[in-house]
């Protein structure tokens, strides 16, 4: 159906008057109150029951129908037509002005037909063509992708009768079960423009046709105008048959040169930047015998093919090479960074006609030899004594006449190669070029990162005589002392050094150009993703529709080599999913050195794609202010060591926080050399990966990442052992390349996954801790950790819309997870004693009770050395320090001195059967089942107070929508919980002691 922007329809249920409209329809009104009355035409009415208001500008049946609504739901209930019908007579102001029964449904359209029904076919096109023209004018959706592509130019947008096909071409003729309705939509369906199943075949697509000289549409390209389409519905639609005739025919017989792309809109782009001189094939394999014989009939000489840099682009370009070549036309290869089309490039590579410019001039000869010396009227004379130094395409400007009332059309054509090139060699940073008995040297391009300046060292030569000084080559009064230099220093003329100095700044301009495009073309990648093959995407797909989706992934980290690390695999990974999110999670990894960190976090990184992760060993200061404007958003920073951005520490939190940096510095202004103020933007959100091995971590760090502790158990360490042997053999060997497939399929899985908004129907009834503002923050984690639960699923979800955003629901699956994970990880940031600290606490609780035990003493008689723990917990001894100054300071323990002595004593009930997480009043998902099924049935869910034995409980009113979904959703997150619960005896941690006195809250979760 039409789609209507909220603002539109807002204004029509402000602006249009429900007064205007009832009495319109025959209804007398009369005043009643503030408001009017009336007989409601909707039910035998006999006494005035409907009450129209002119404040809320909406109307009411207090009688029998009940109905109301705004002036929308009025013409729908009176004409008897759909929402998109209404919304159209109300847009067109095509109302009804007499008196009139309801009309259960019309089949009369009221909307004037935009086509003459007598009218043939090739004018029936024409003006279906003019109506979508008609239409695009007043939709601002299309507007809008015109302008994110980078072509809204009303020039373009009227010379090519660009429109959109807004769904209401239908709403504008007969009925098919009339006469006169079958009849033109049988003709419409014989032309294309309708469908057998009765449908407009370019429905909700920006229309571009392609007009004839003599104003004939041949034929007419679709773009859907929303890339989130169904799978299997085409983005790209033509008219049915074979494509016939060239987009923007003109310009051939305005040049002997022509810019040929690959679709319509990267023609658009060069058109939208002044290159006119452009057309369009209709695909990779789209290039016709129309193109062919137009090229022929025009004498077109030149061709500067400008597919797409990819695989299937270059192809088709070397295809179609060489039938252009074998027709007697020289062809020239207009290479994009890799993955890049002519729109991709202008969008990133601004100002456009600049980054079009320099793809034109690096357009490379496709043929054998020199390219052919051919001299138009667009091109400007070169002097025979001035030869080209490399066998490319420059951009030309036409001279442009007083009596041009537009700018002159940019033509992009090679230099006339008619003389041989200059000799010029390159031998790492330096360049030569030798005239006659001179030789220059010059260094330093490289260091010229713009075409705004040209500062080099240059070494002139002749003979014994020598010159050498640094010129900036674009100032010309240190060309011009150059030259008198020069020529003193060399024993030759002024004009024999500026002619010489005039070839070298073309050598210079040309490898600086290299260099700079090199540049480009290095950093394009990066920020592209690679396209994946069918088979690619399809096991892709595949992993992530996968019910076991959560097991996999547990399953796969472990292949990769962590050992007994399943569910801080599985927090991790879920964080880097949650980079799609608007507040992605963080991630700090604390262990003791060699425990493993570093591995866990490499696998995590290794199984996301390289173009959405950054990772730096350390970063300075004020690094995080200079990166590209969105070169971190929505992507992963990962630091190899939180130590390493300790002077980054305030821009980190800043990033984390508030979603993006900004910073004003002074710089120089590149014209007219005084000092500016420049500011710097970073744009958010970022997905944050650290590691550490410190025991002090800075509190404002800490409380915004999800701290992932590594079992550092004896047991775990064999466990490790075992996997380090395991992989020398030969089962080892075919581990390996099980990871790197694993690897490569996780990667195109994540590229598969979209930034969608997720929406939590349970939210309101979710519980959690609140006796500290820390846990405000943790609370912010948690509900964060559901959404990437949801978000990574989501294509075993149905994806919804709410006006212009896309959602998918979260499950109570996803909600069970999240318990159990938060209960693991969250837990512990509850803890007063950091996890090595608590783990070293265990050790000295067994330790005391088993001496205890042995010597028939009451706990309070032991004591006890650090010798004597060292020797109990192999801890060493630095790391013991630390451990038992901070068990000192929390009153675990109790030093007792005897000169340089220590000996400690316990002096707390060290309960080893206590849980190993600090519970966090996570709402038990059973009992949030139950009370959504309860909602559903009417029933009012109370609220039970946390820490008071209950399974906790919903907030609010309770009041959820949705019906539970365990049973119903991803099969794999149930067992997942359950198999997590009782993990392996590898993947525990100590249990956690507590403290006299110290009070649980008996929250499942």
């Amino acid at each position: 159906m039409a789609r209507f922007t909220d603002a539109e329809i807002e204004r029509l249920k402000e602006h249009v008057s429900i007064v205007r409209l009832v009495e319109a329809a025959g209804i007398e009104l009369r005043p009643h109150g503030k408001d009017r009355v009336g007989r409601c035409p909707f039910h035998a009415d006999k006494t005035p029951s409907l009450v129209v208001s002119s404040k809320t500008n909406l109307w009411h049946c207090l009688g029998a129908c009940q109905a109301g609504g705004s002036v929308i739901d009025w013409v729908m209930r009176i004409e008897g037509v759909s929402f998109r019908h209404a919304v159209e007579l109300l847009r067109n102001d095509t109302l009804p002005l007499a008196a009139g029964s309801p009309v259960k449904q019309s089949t009369v359209r009221k909307l004037a037909a935009p086509v003459a029904f007598d009218a043939d076919d090739r004018a029936l096109l024409g003006q279906v063509i003019d109506y979508y023209h008609t239409t695009l004018q007043t939709a601002p959706e299309a507007l809008a992708y015109l302008k994110a592509r980078g072509i809204d130019a009303a020039e373009a947008i009227a010379a090519f009768k660009l429109g959109y096909a807004n769904r209401t071409l239908g709403l504008r003729l007969p009925e098919k079960n009339r006469v006169a309705g079958a009849d033109i939509r049988t003709r419409l369906q014989r032309i294309g423009v309708y469908r057998a199943s009765g449908h407009e075949h370019l429905a909700g697509s920006l229309v571009i046709p392609v007009i004839a000289p003599d104003g004939e549409i041949t034929e007419v390209y679709g773009r859907k105008l929303r890339d989130d389409l169904r799978e299997g519905t085409p983005k790209h639609l033509y008219l049915p048959g074979p494509h016939r005739g060239v987009w923007n025919e003109a310009a051939l017989a305005a040049s002997k040169e022509i810019i040929l792309c690959e679709s319509l809109i990267d023609a658009l782009t060069f058109w939208c930047a002044g290159y006119r001189h452009v057309t369009a094939s209709y695909g990779v394999e789209g290039f016709t015998a129309d193109h062919l014989a137009a090229f022929k009939h025009h004498r077109i000489e030149r061709v500067l093919i400008a597919y797409d840099r990819d695989a299937a682009g270059d192809a088709a370009a070397e295809k179609l090479a060489a039938a252009l070549i074998a027709a007697g036309i020289a062809c020239y290869r207009v290479k994009f960074p890799h993955g890049m089309d002519a729109n991709a490039y202008a969008l990133k590579v601004t100002p456009t006609s600049q980054s079009l410019g320099v793809a034109i001039r690096s357009a490379e000869w496709i043929g054998n030899g020199a390219p052919p010396p051919i001299t138009t009227t667009a091109e400007r004379a070169v002097p025979a004594a001035d030869p080209p130094l490399e066998k490319t395409p420059s951009v030309v400007v036409a001279a442009a006449s007083s009596a041009d009332p537009e700018p002159s059309v940019l033509a992009a054509s090679p230099v006339p190669a008619a003389a041989p090139p200059l000799p010029v060699t390159i031998d790492g940073d330096a360049l030569r070029l030798s005239l006659d008995d001179r030789t220059y040297q010059v260094r330093g391009i490289e260091k010229n990162p713009s075409y705004e300046q040209l500062k080099v060292w240059i070494k002139a030569q002749r003979g014994t005589f020598l010159h050498i000084d640094t010129v900036e080559l674009y100032t010309a009064r240190q060309r011009q002392a150059w030259c008198k230099q020069a020529s003193i220093e060399l024993a030759l003329s002024e004009e024999a050094m500026k002619a010489d100095l005039a070839k070298l700044l073309r050598a210079v301009e040309l490898r600086q150009d290299e260099l700079i495009r090199a540049r480009q073309g290095a950093s394009a990648p990066a920020s592209s993703a690679p396209t994946l093959t069918p088979e690619q995407e399809s096991a892709a797909m595949a992993l992530l529709r996968d019910p076991r989706l959560m097991m996999r992934i547990v399953e796969d980290v472990a292949t990769l080599g962590v050992v007994g690390e399943d569910s801080n695999a599985l927090v991790g990974y879920l964080a880097c999913v949650s980079r799609q999110l608007d507040k992605p999670l963080a991630i700090l990894i604390q262990s003791t050195s060699a425990a493993g960190k570093s591995t866990l976090m490499d696998a995590l990184l290794s199984l996301m794609p390289d173009e959405q992760r950054v990772h730096y060993s350390a970063m300075t200061g004020q690094s995080l202010f200079y990166l590209g404007e969105g070169d971190l958003k929505h992507k992963i920073l990962a630091i190899a060591e939180e130590e390493g951005v300790r002077q980054a520490a305030y821009a980190l939190k800043l990033l984390q926080s508030q979603g993006e940096l900004t910073i004003a510095s002074t710089g120089k202004d590149p014209t007219t050399g005084k000092l500016v103020t420049e500011e710097y933007r970073v744009e958010g959100p970022v997905m944050l990966f650290l590691t550490t091995t410190a025991i002090e971590i800075d509190e404002e760090l800490l409380n915004r990442c999800l701290v992932l502790t590594i079992n550092e158990s004896r047991e775990q360490t064999e466990a490790i052992h075992r996997r380090q042997r395991q992989a020398r053999t030969l089962a080892g060997l075919l581990s390996a390349q099980d990871a790197a497939a694993i690897r490569s399929l996780h990667q195109a899985a994540q590229r598969l996954l979209r930034p969608l908004a997720v929406v939590n129907p349970y939210a309101e009834a979710l519980t959690f801790r609140s006796e500290s503002t820390r846990l405000r923050r943790d609370h912010a984690k948690y509900l964060t950790l559901i959404d990437a639960i949801a978000l990574v699923h989501q294509h075993q979800r149905t994806v919804k819309r709410a006006g212009a955003i896309d959602y998918i629901e979260v499950t109570l699956d996803d909600i069970a997870l999240a318990n159990r994970l938060s209960g693991e990880v969250l837990g512990r940031s509850l803890d007063d004693l950091p996890p090595q600290t608590r783990r070293v606490l265990g050790e000295i609780v067994v330790f005391v009770e088993q001496r205890r035990q042995a010597q028939g003493l009451a706990r309070s008689q032991l004591r006890f050395t650090r010798r004597d723990l060292r020797e109990a917990t192999r801890c060493g001894d630095t790391q013991l320090k630390l451990h038992l100054a901070r068990l000192e300071d929390h009153e675990y323990l109790i030093v007792h001195r005897h000169g340089p002595r220590h000996h400690y004593e316990l002096v707390f009930d060290g309960d080893l059967d206590a849980t190993q997480r600090q519970l966090i009043g996570l709402i038990d998902v059973a009992a949030l089942a139950a009370a959504t099924t309860a909602n559903r049935s009417g029933e009012t869910v109370r609220r039970s107070a946390p820490g008071r034995g209950a399974v906790g409980g919903v907030s609010g009113s309770g009041r959820v929508d949705e019906a539970p979904r365990i049973a119903s959703g991803d099969a794999g997150l149930l067992p997942l919980t359950a198999a997590l619960t009782e993990t392996s005896r590898l993947g525990k941690t100590p249990p956690l002691p507590r403290r006299n006195g110290a009070a649980s809250v008996p929250v499942r979760g």
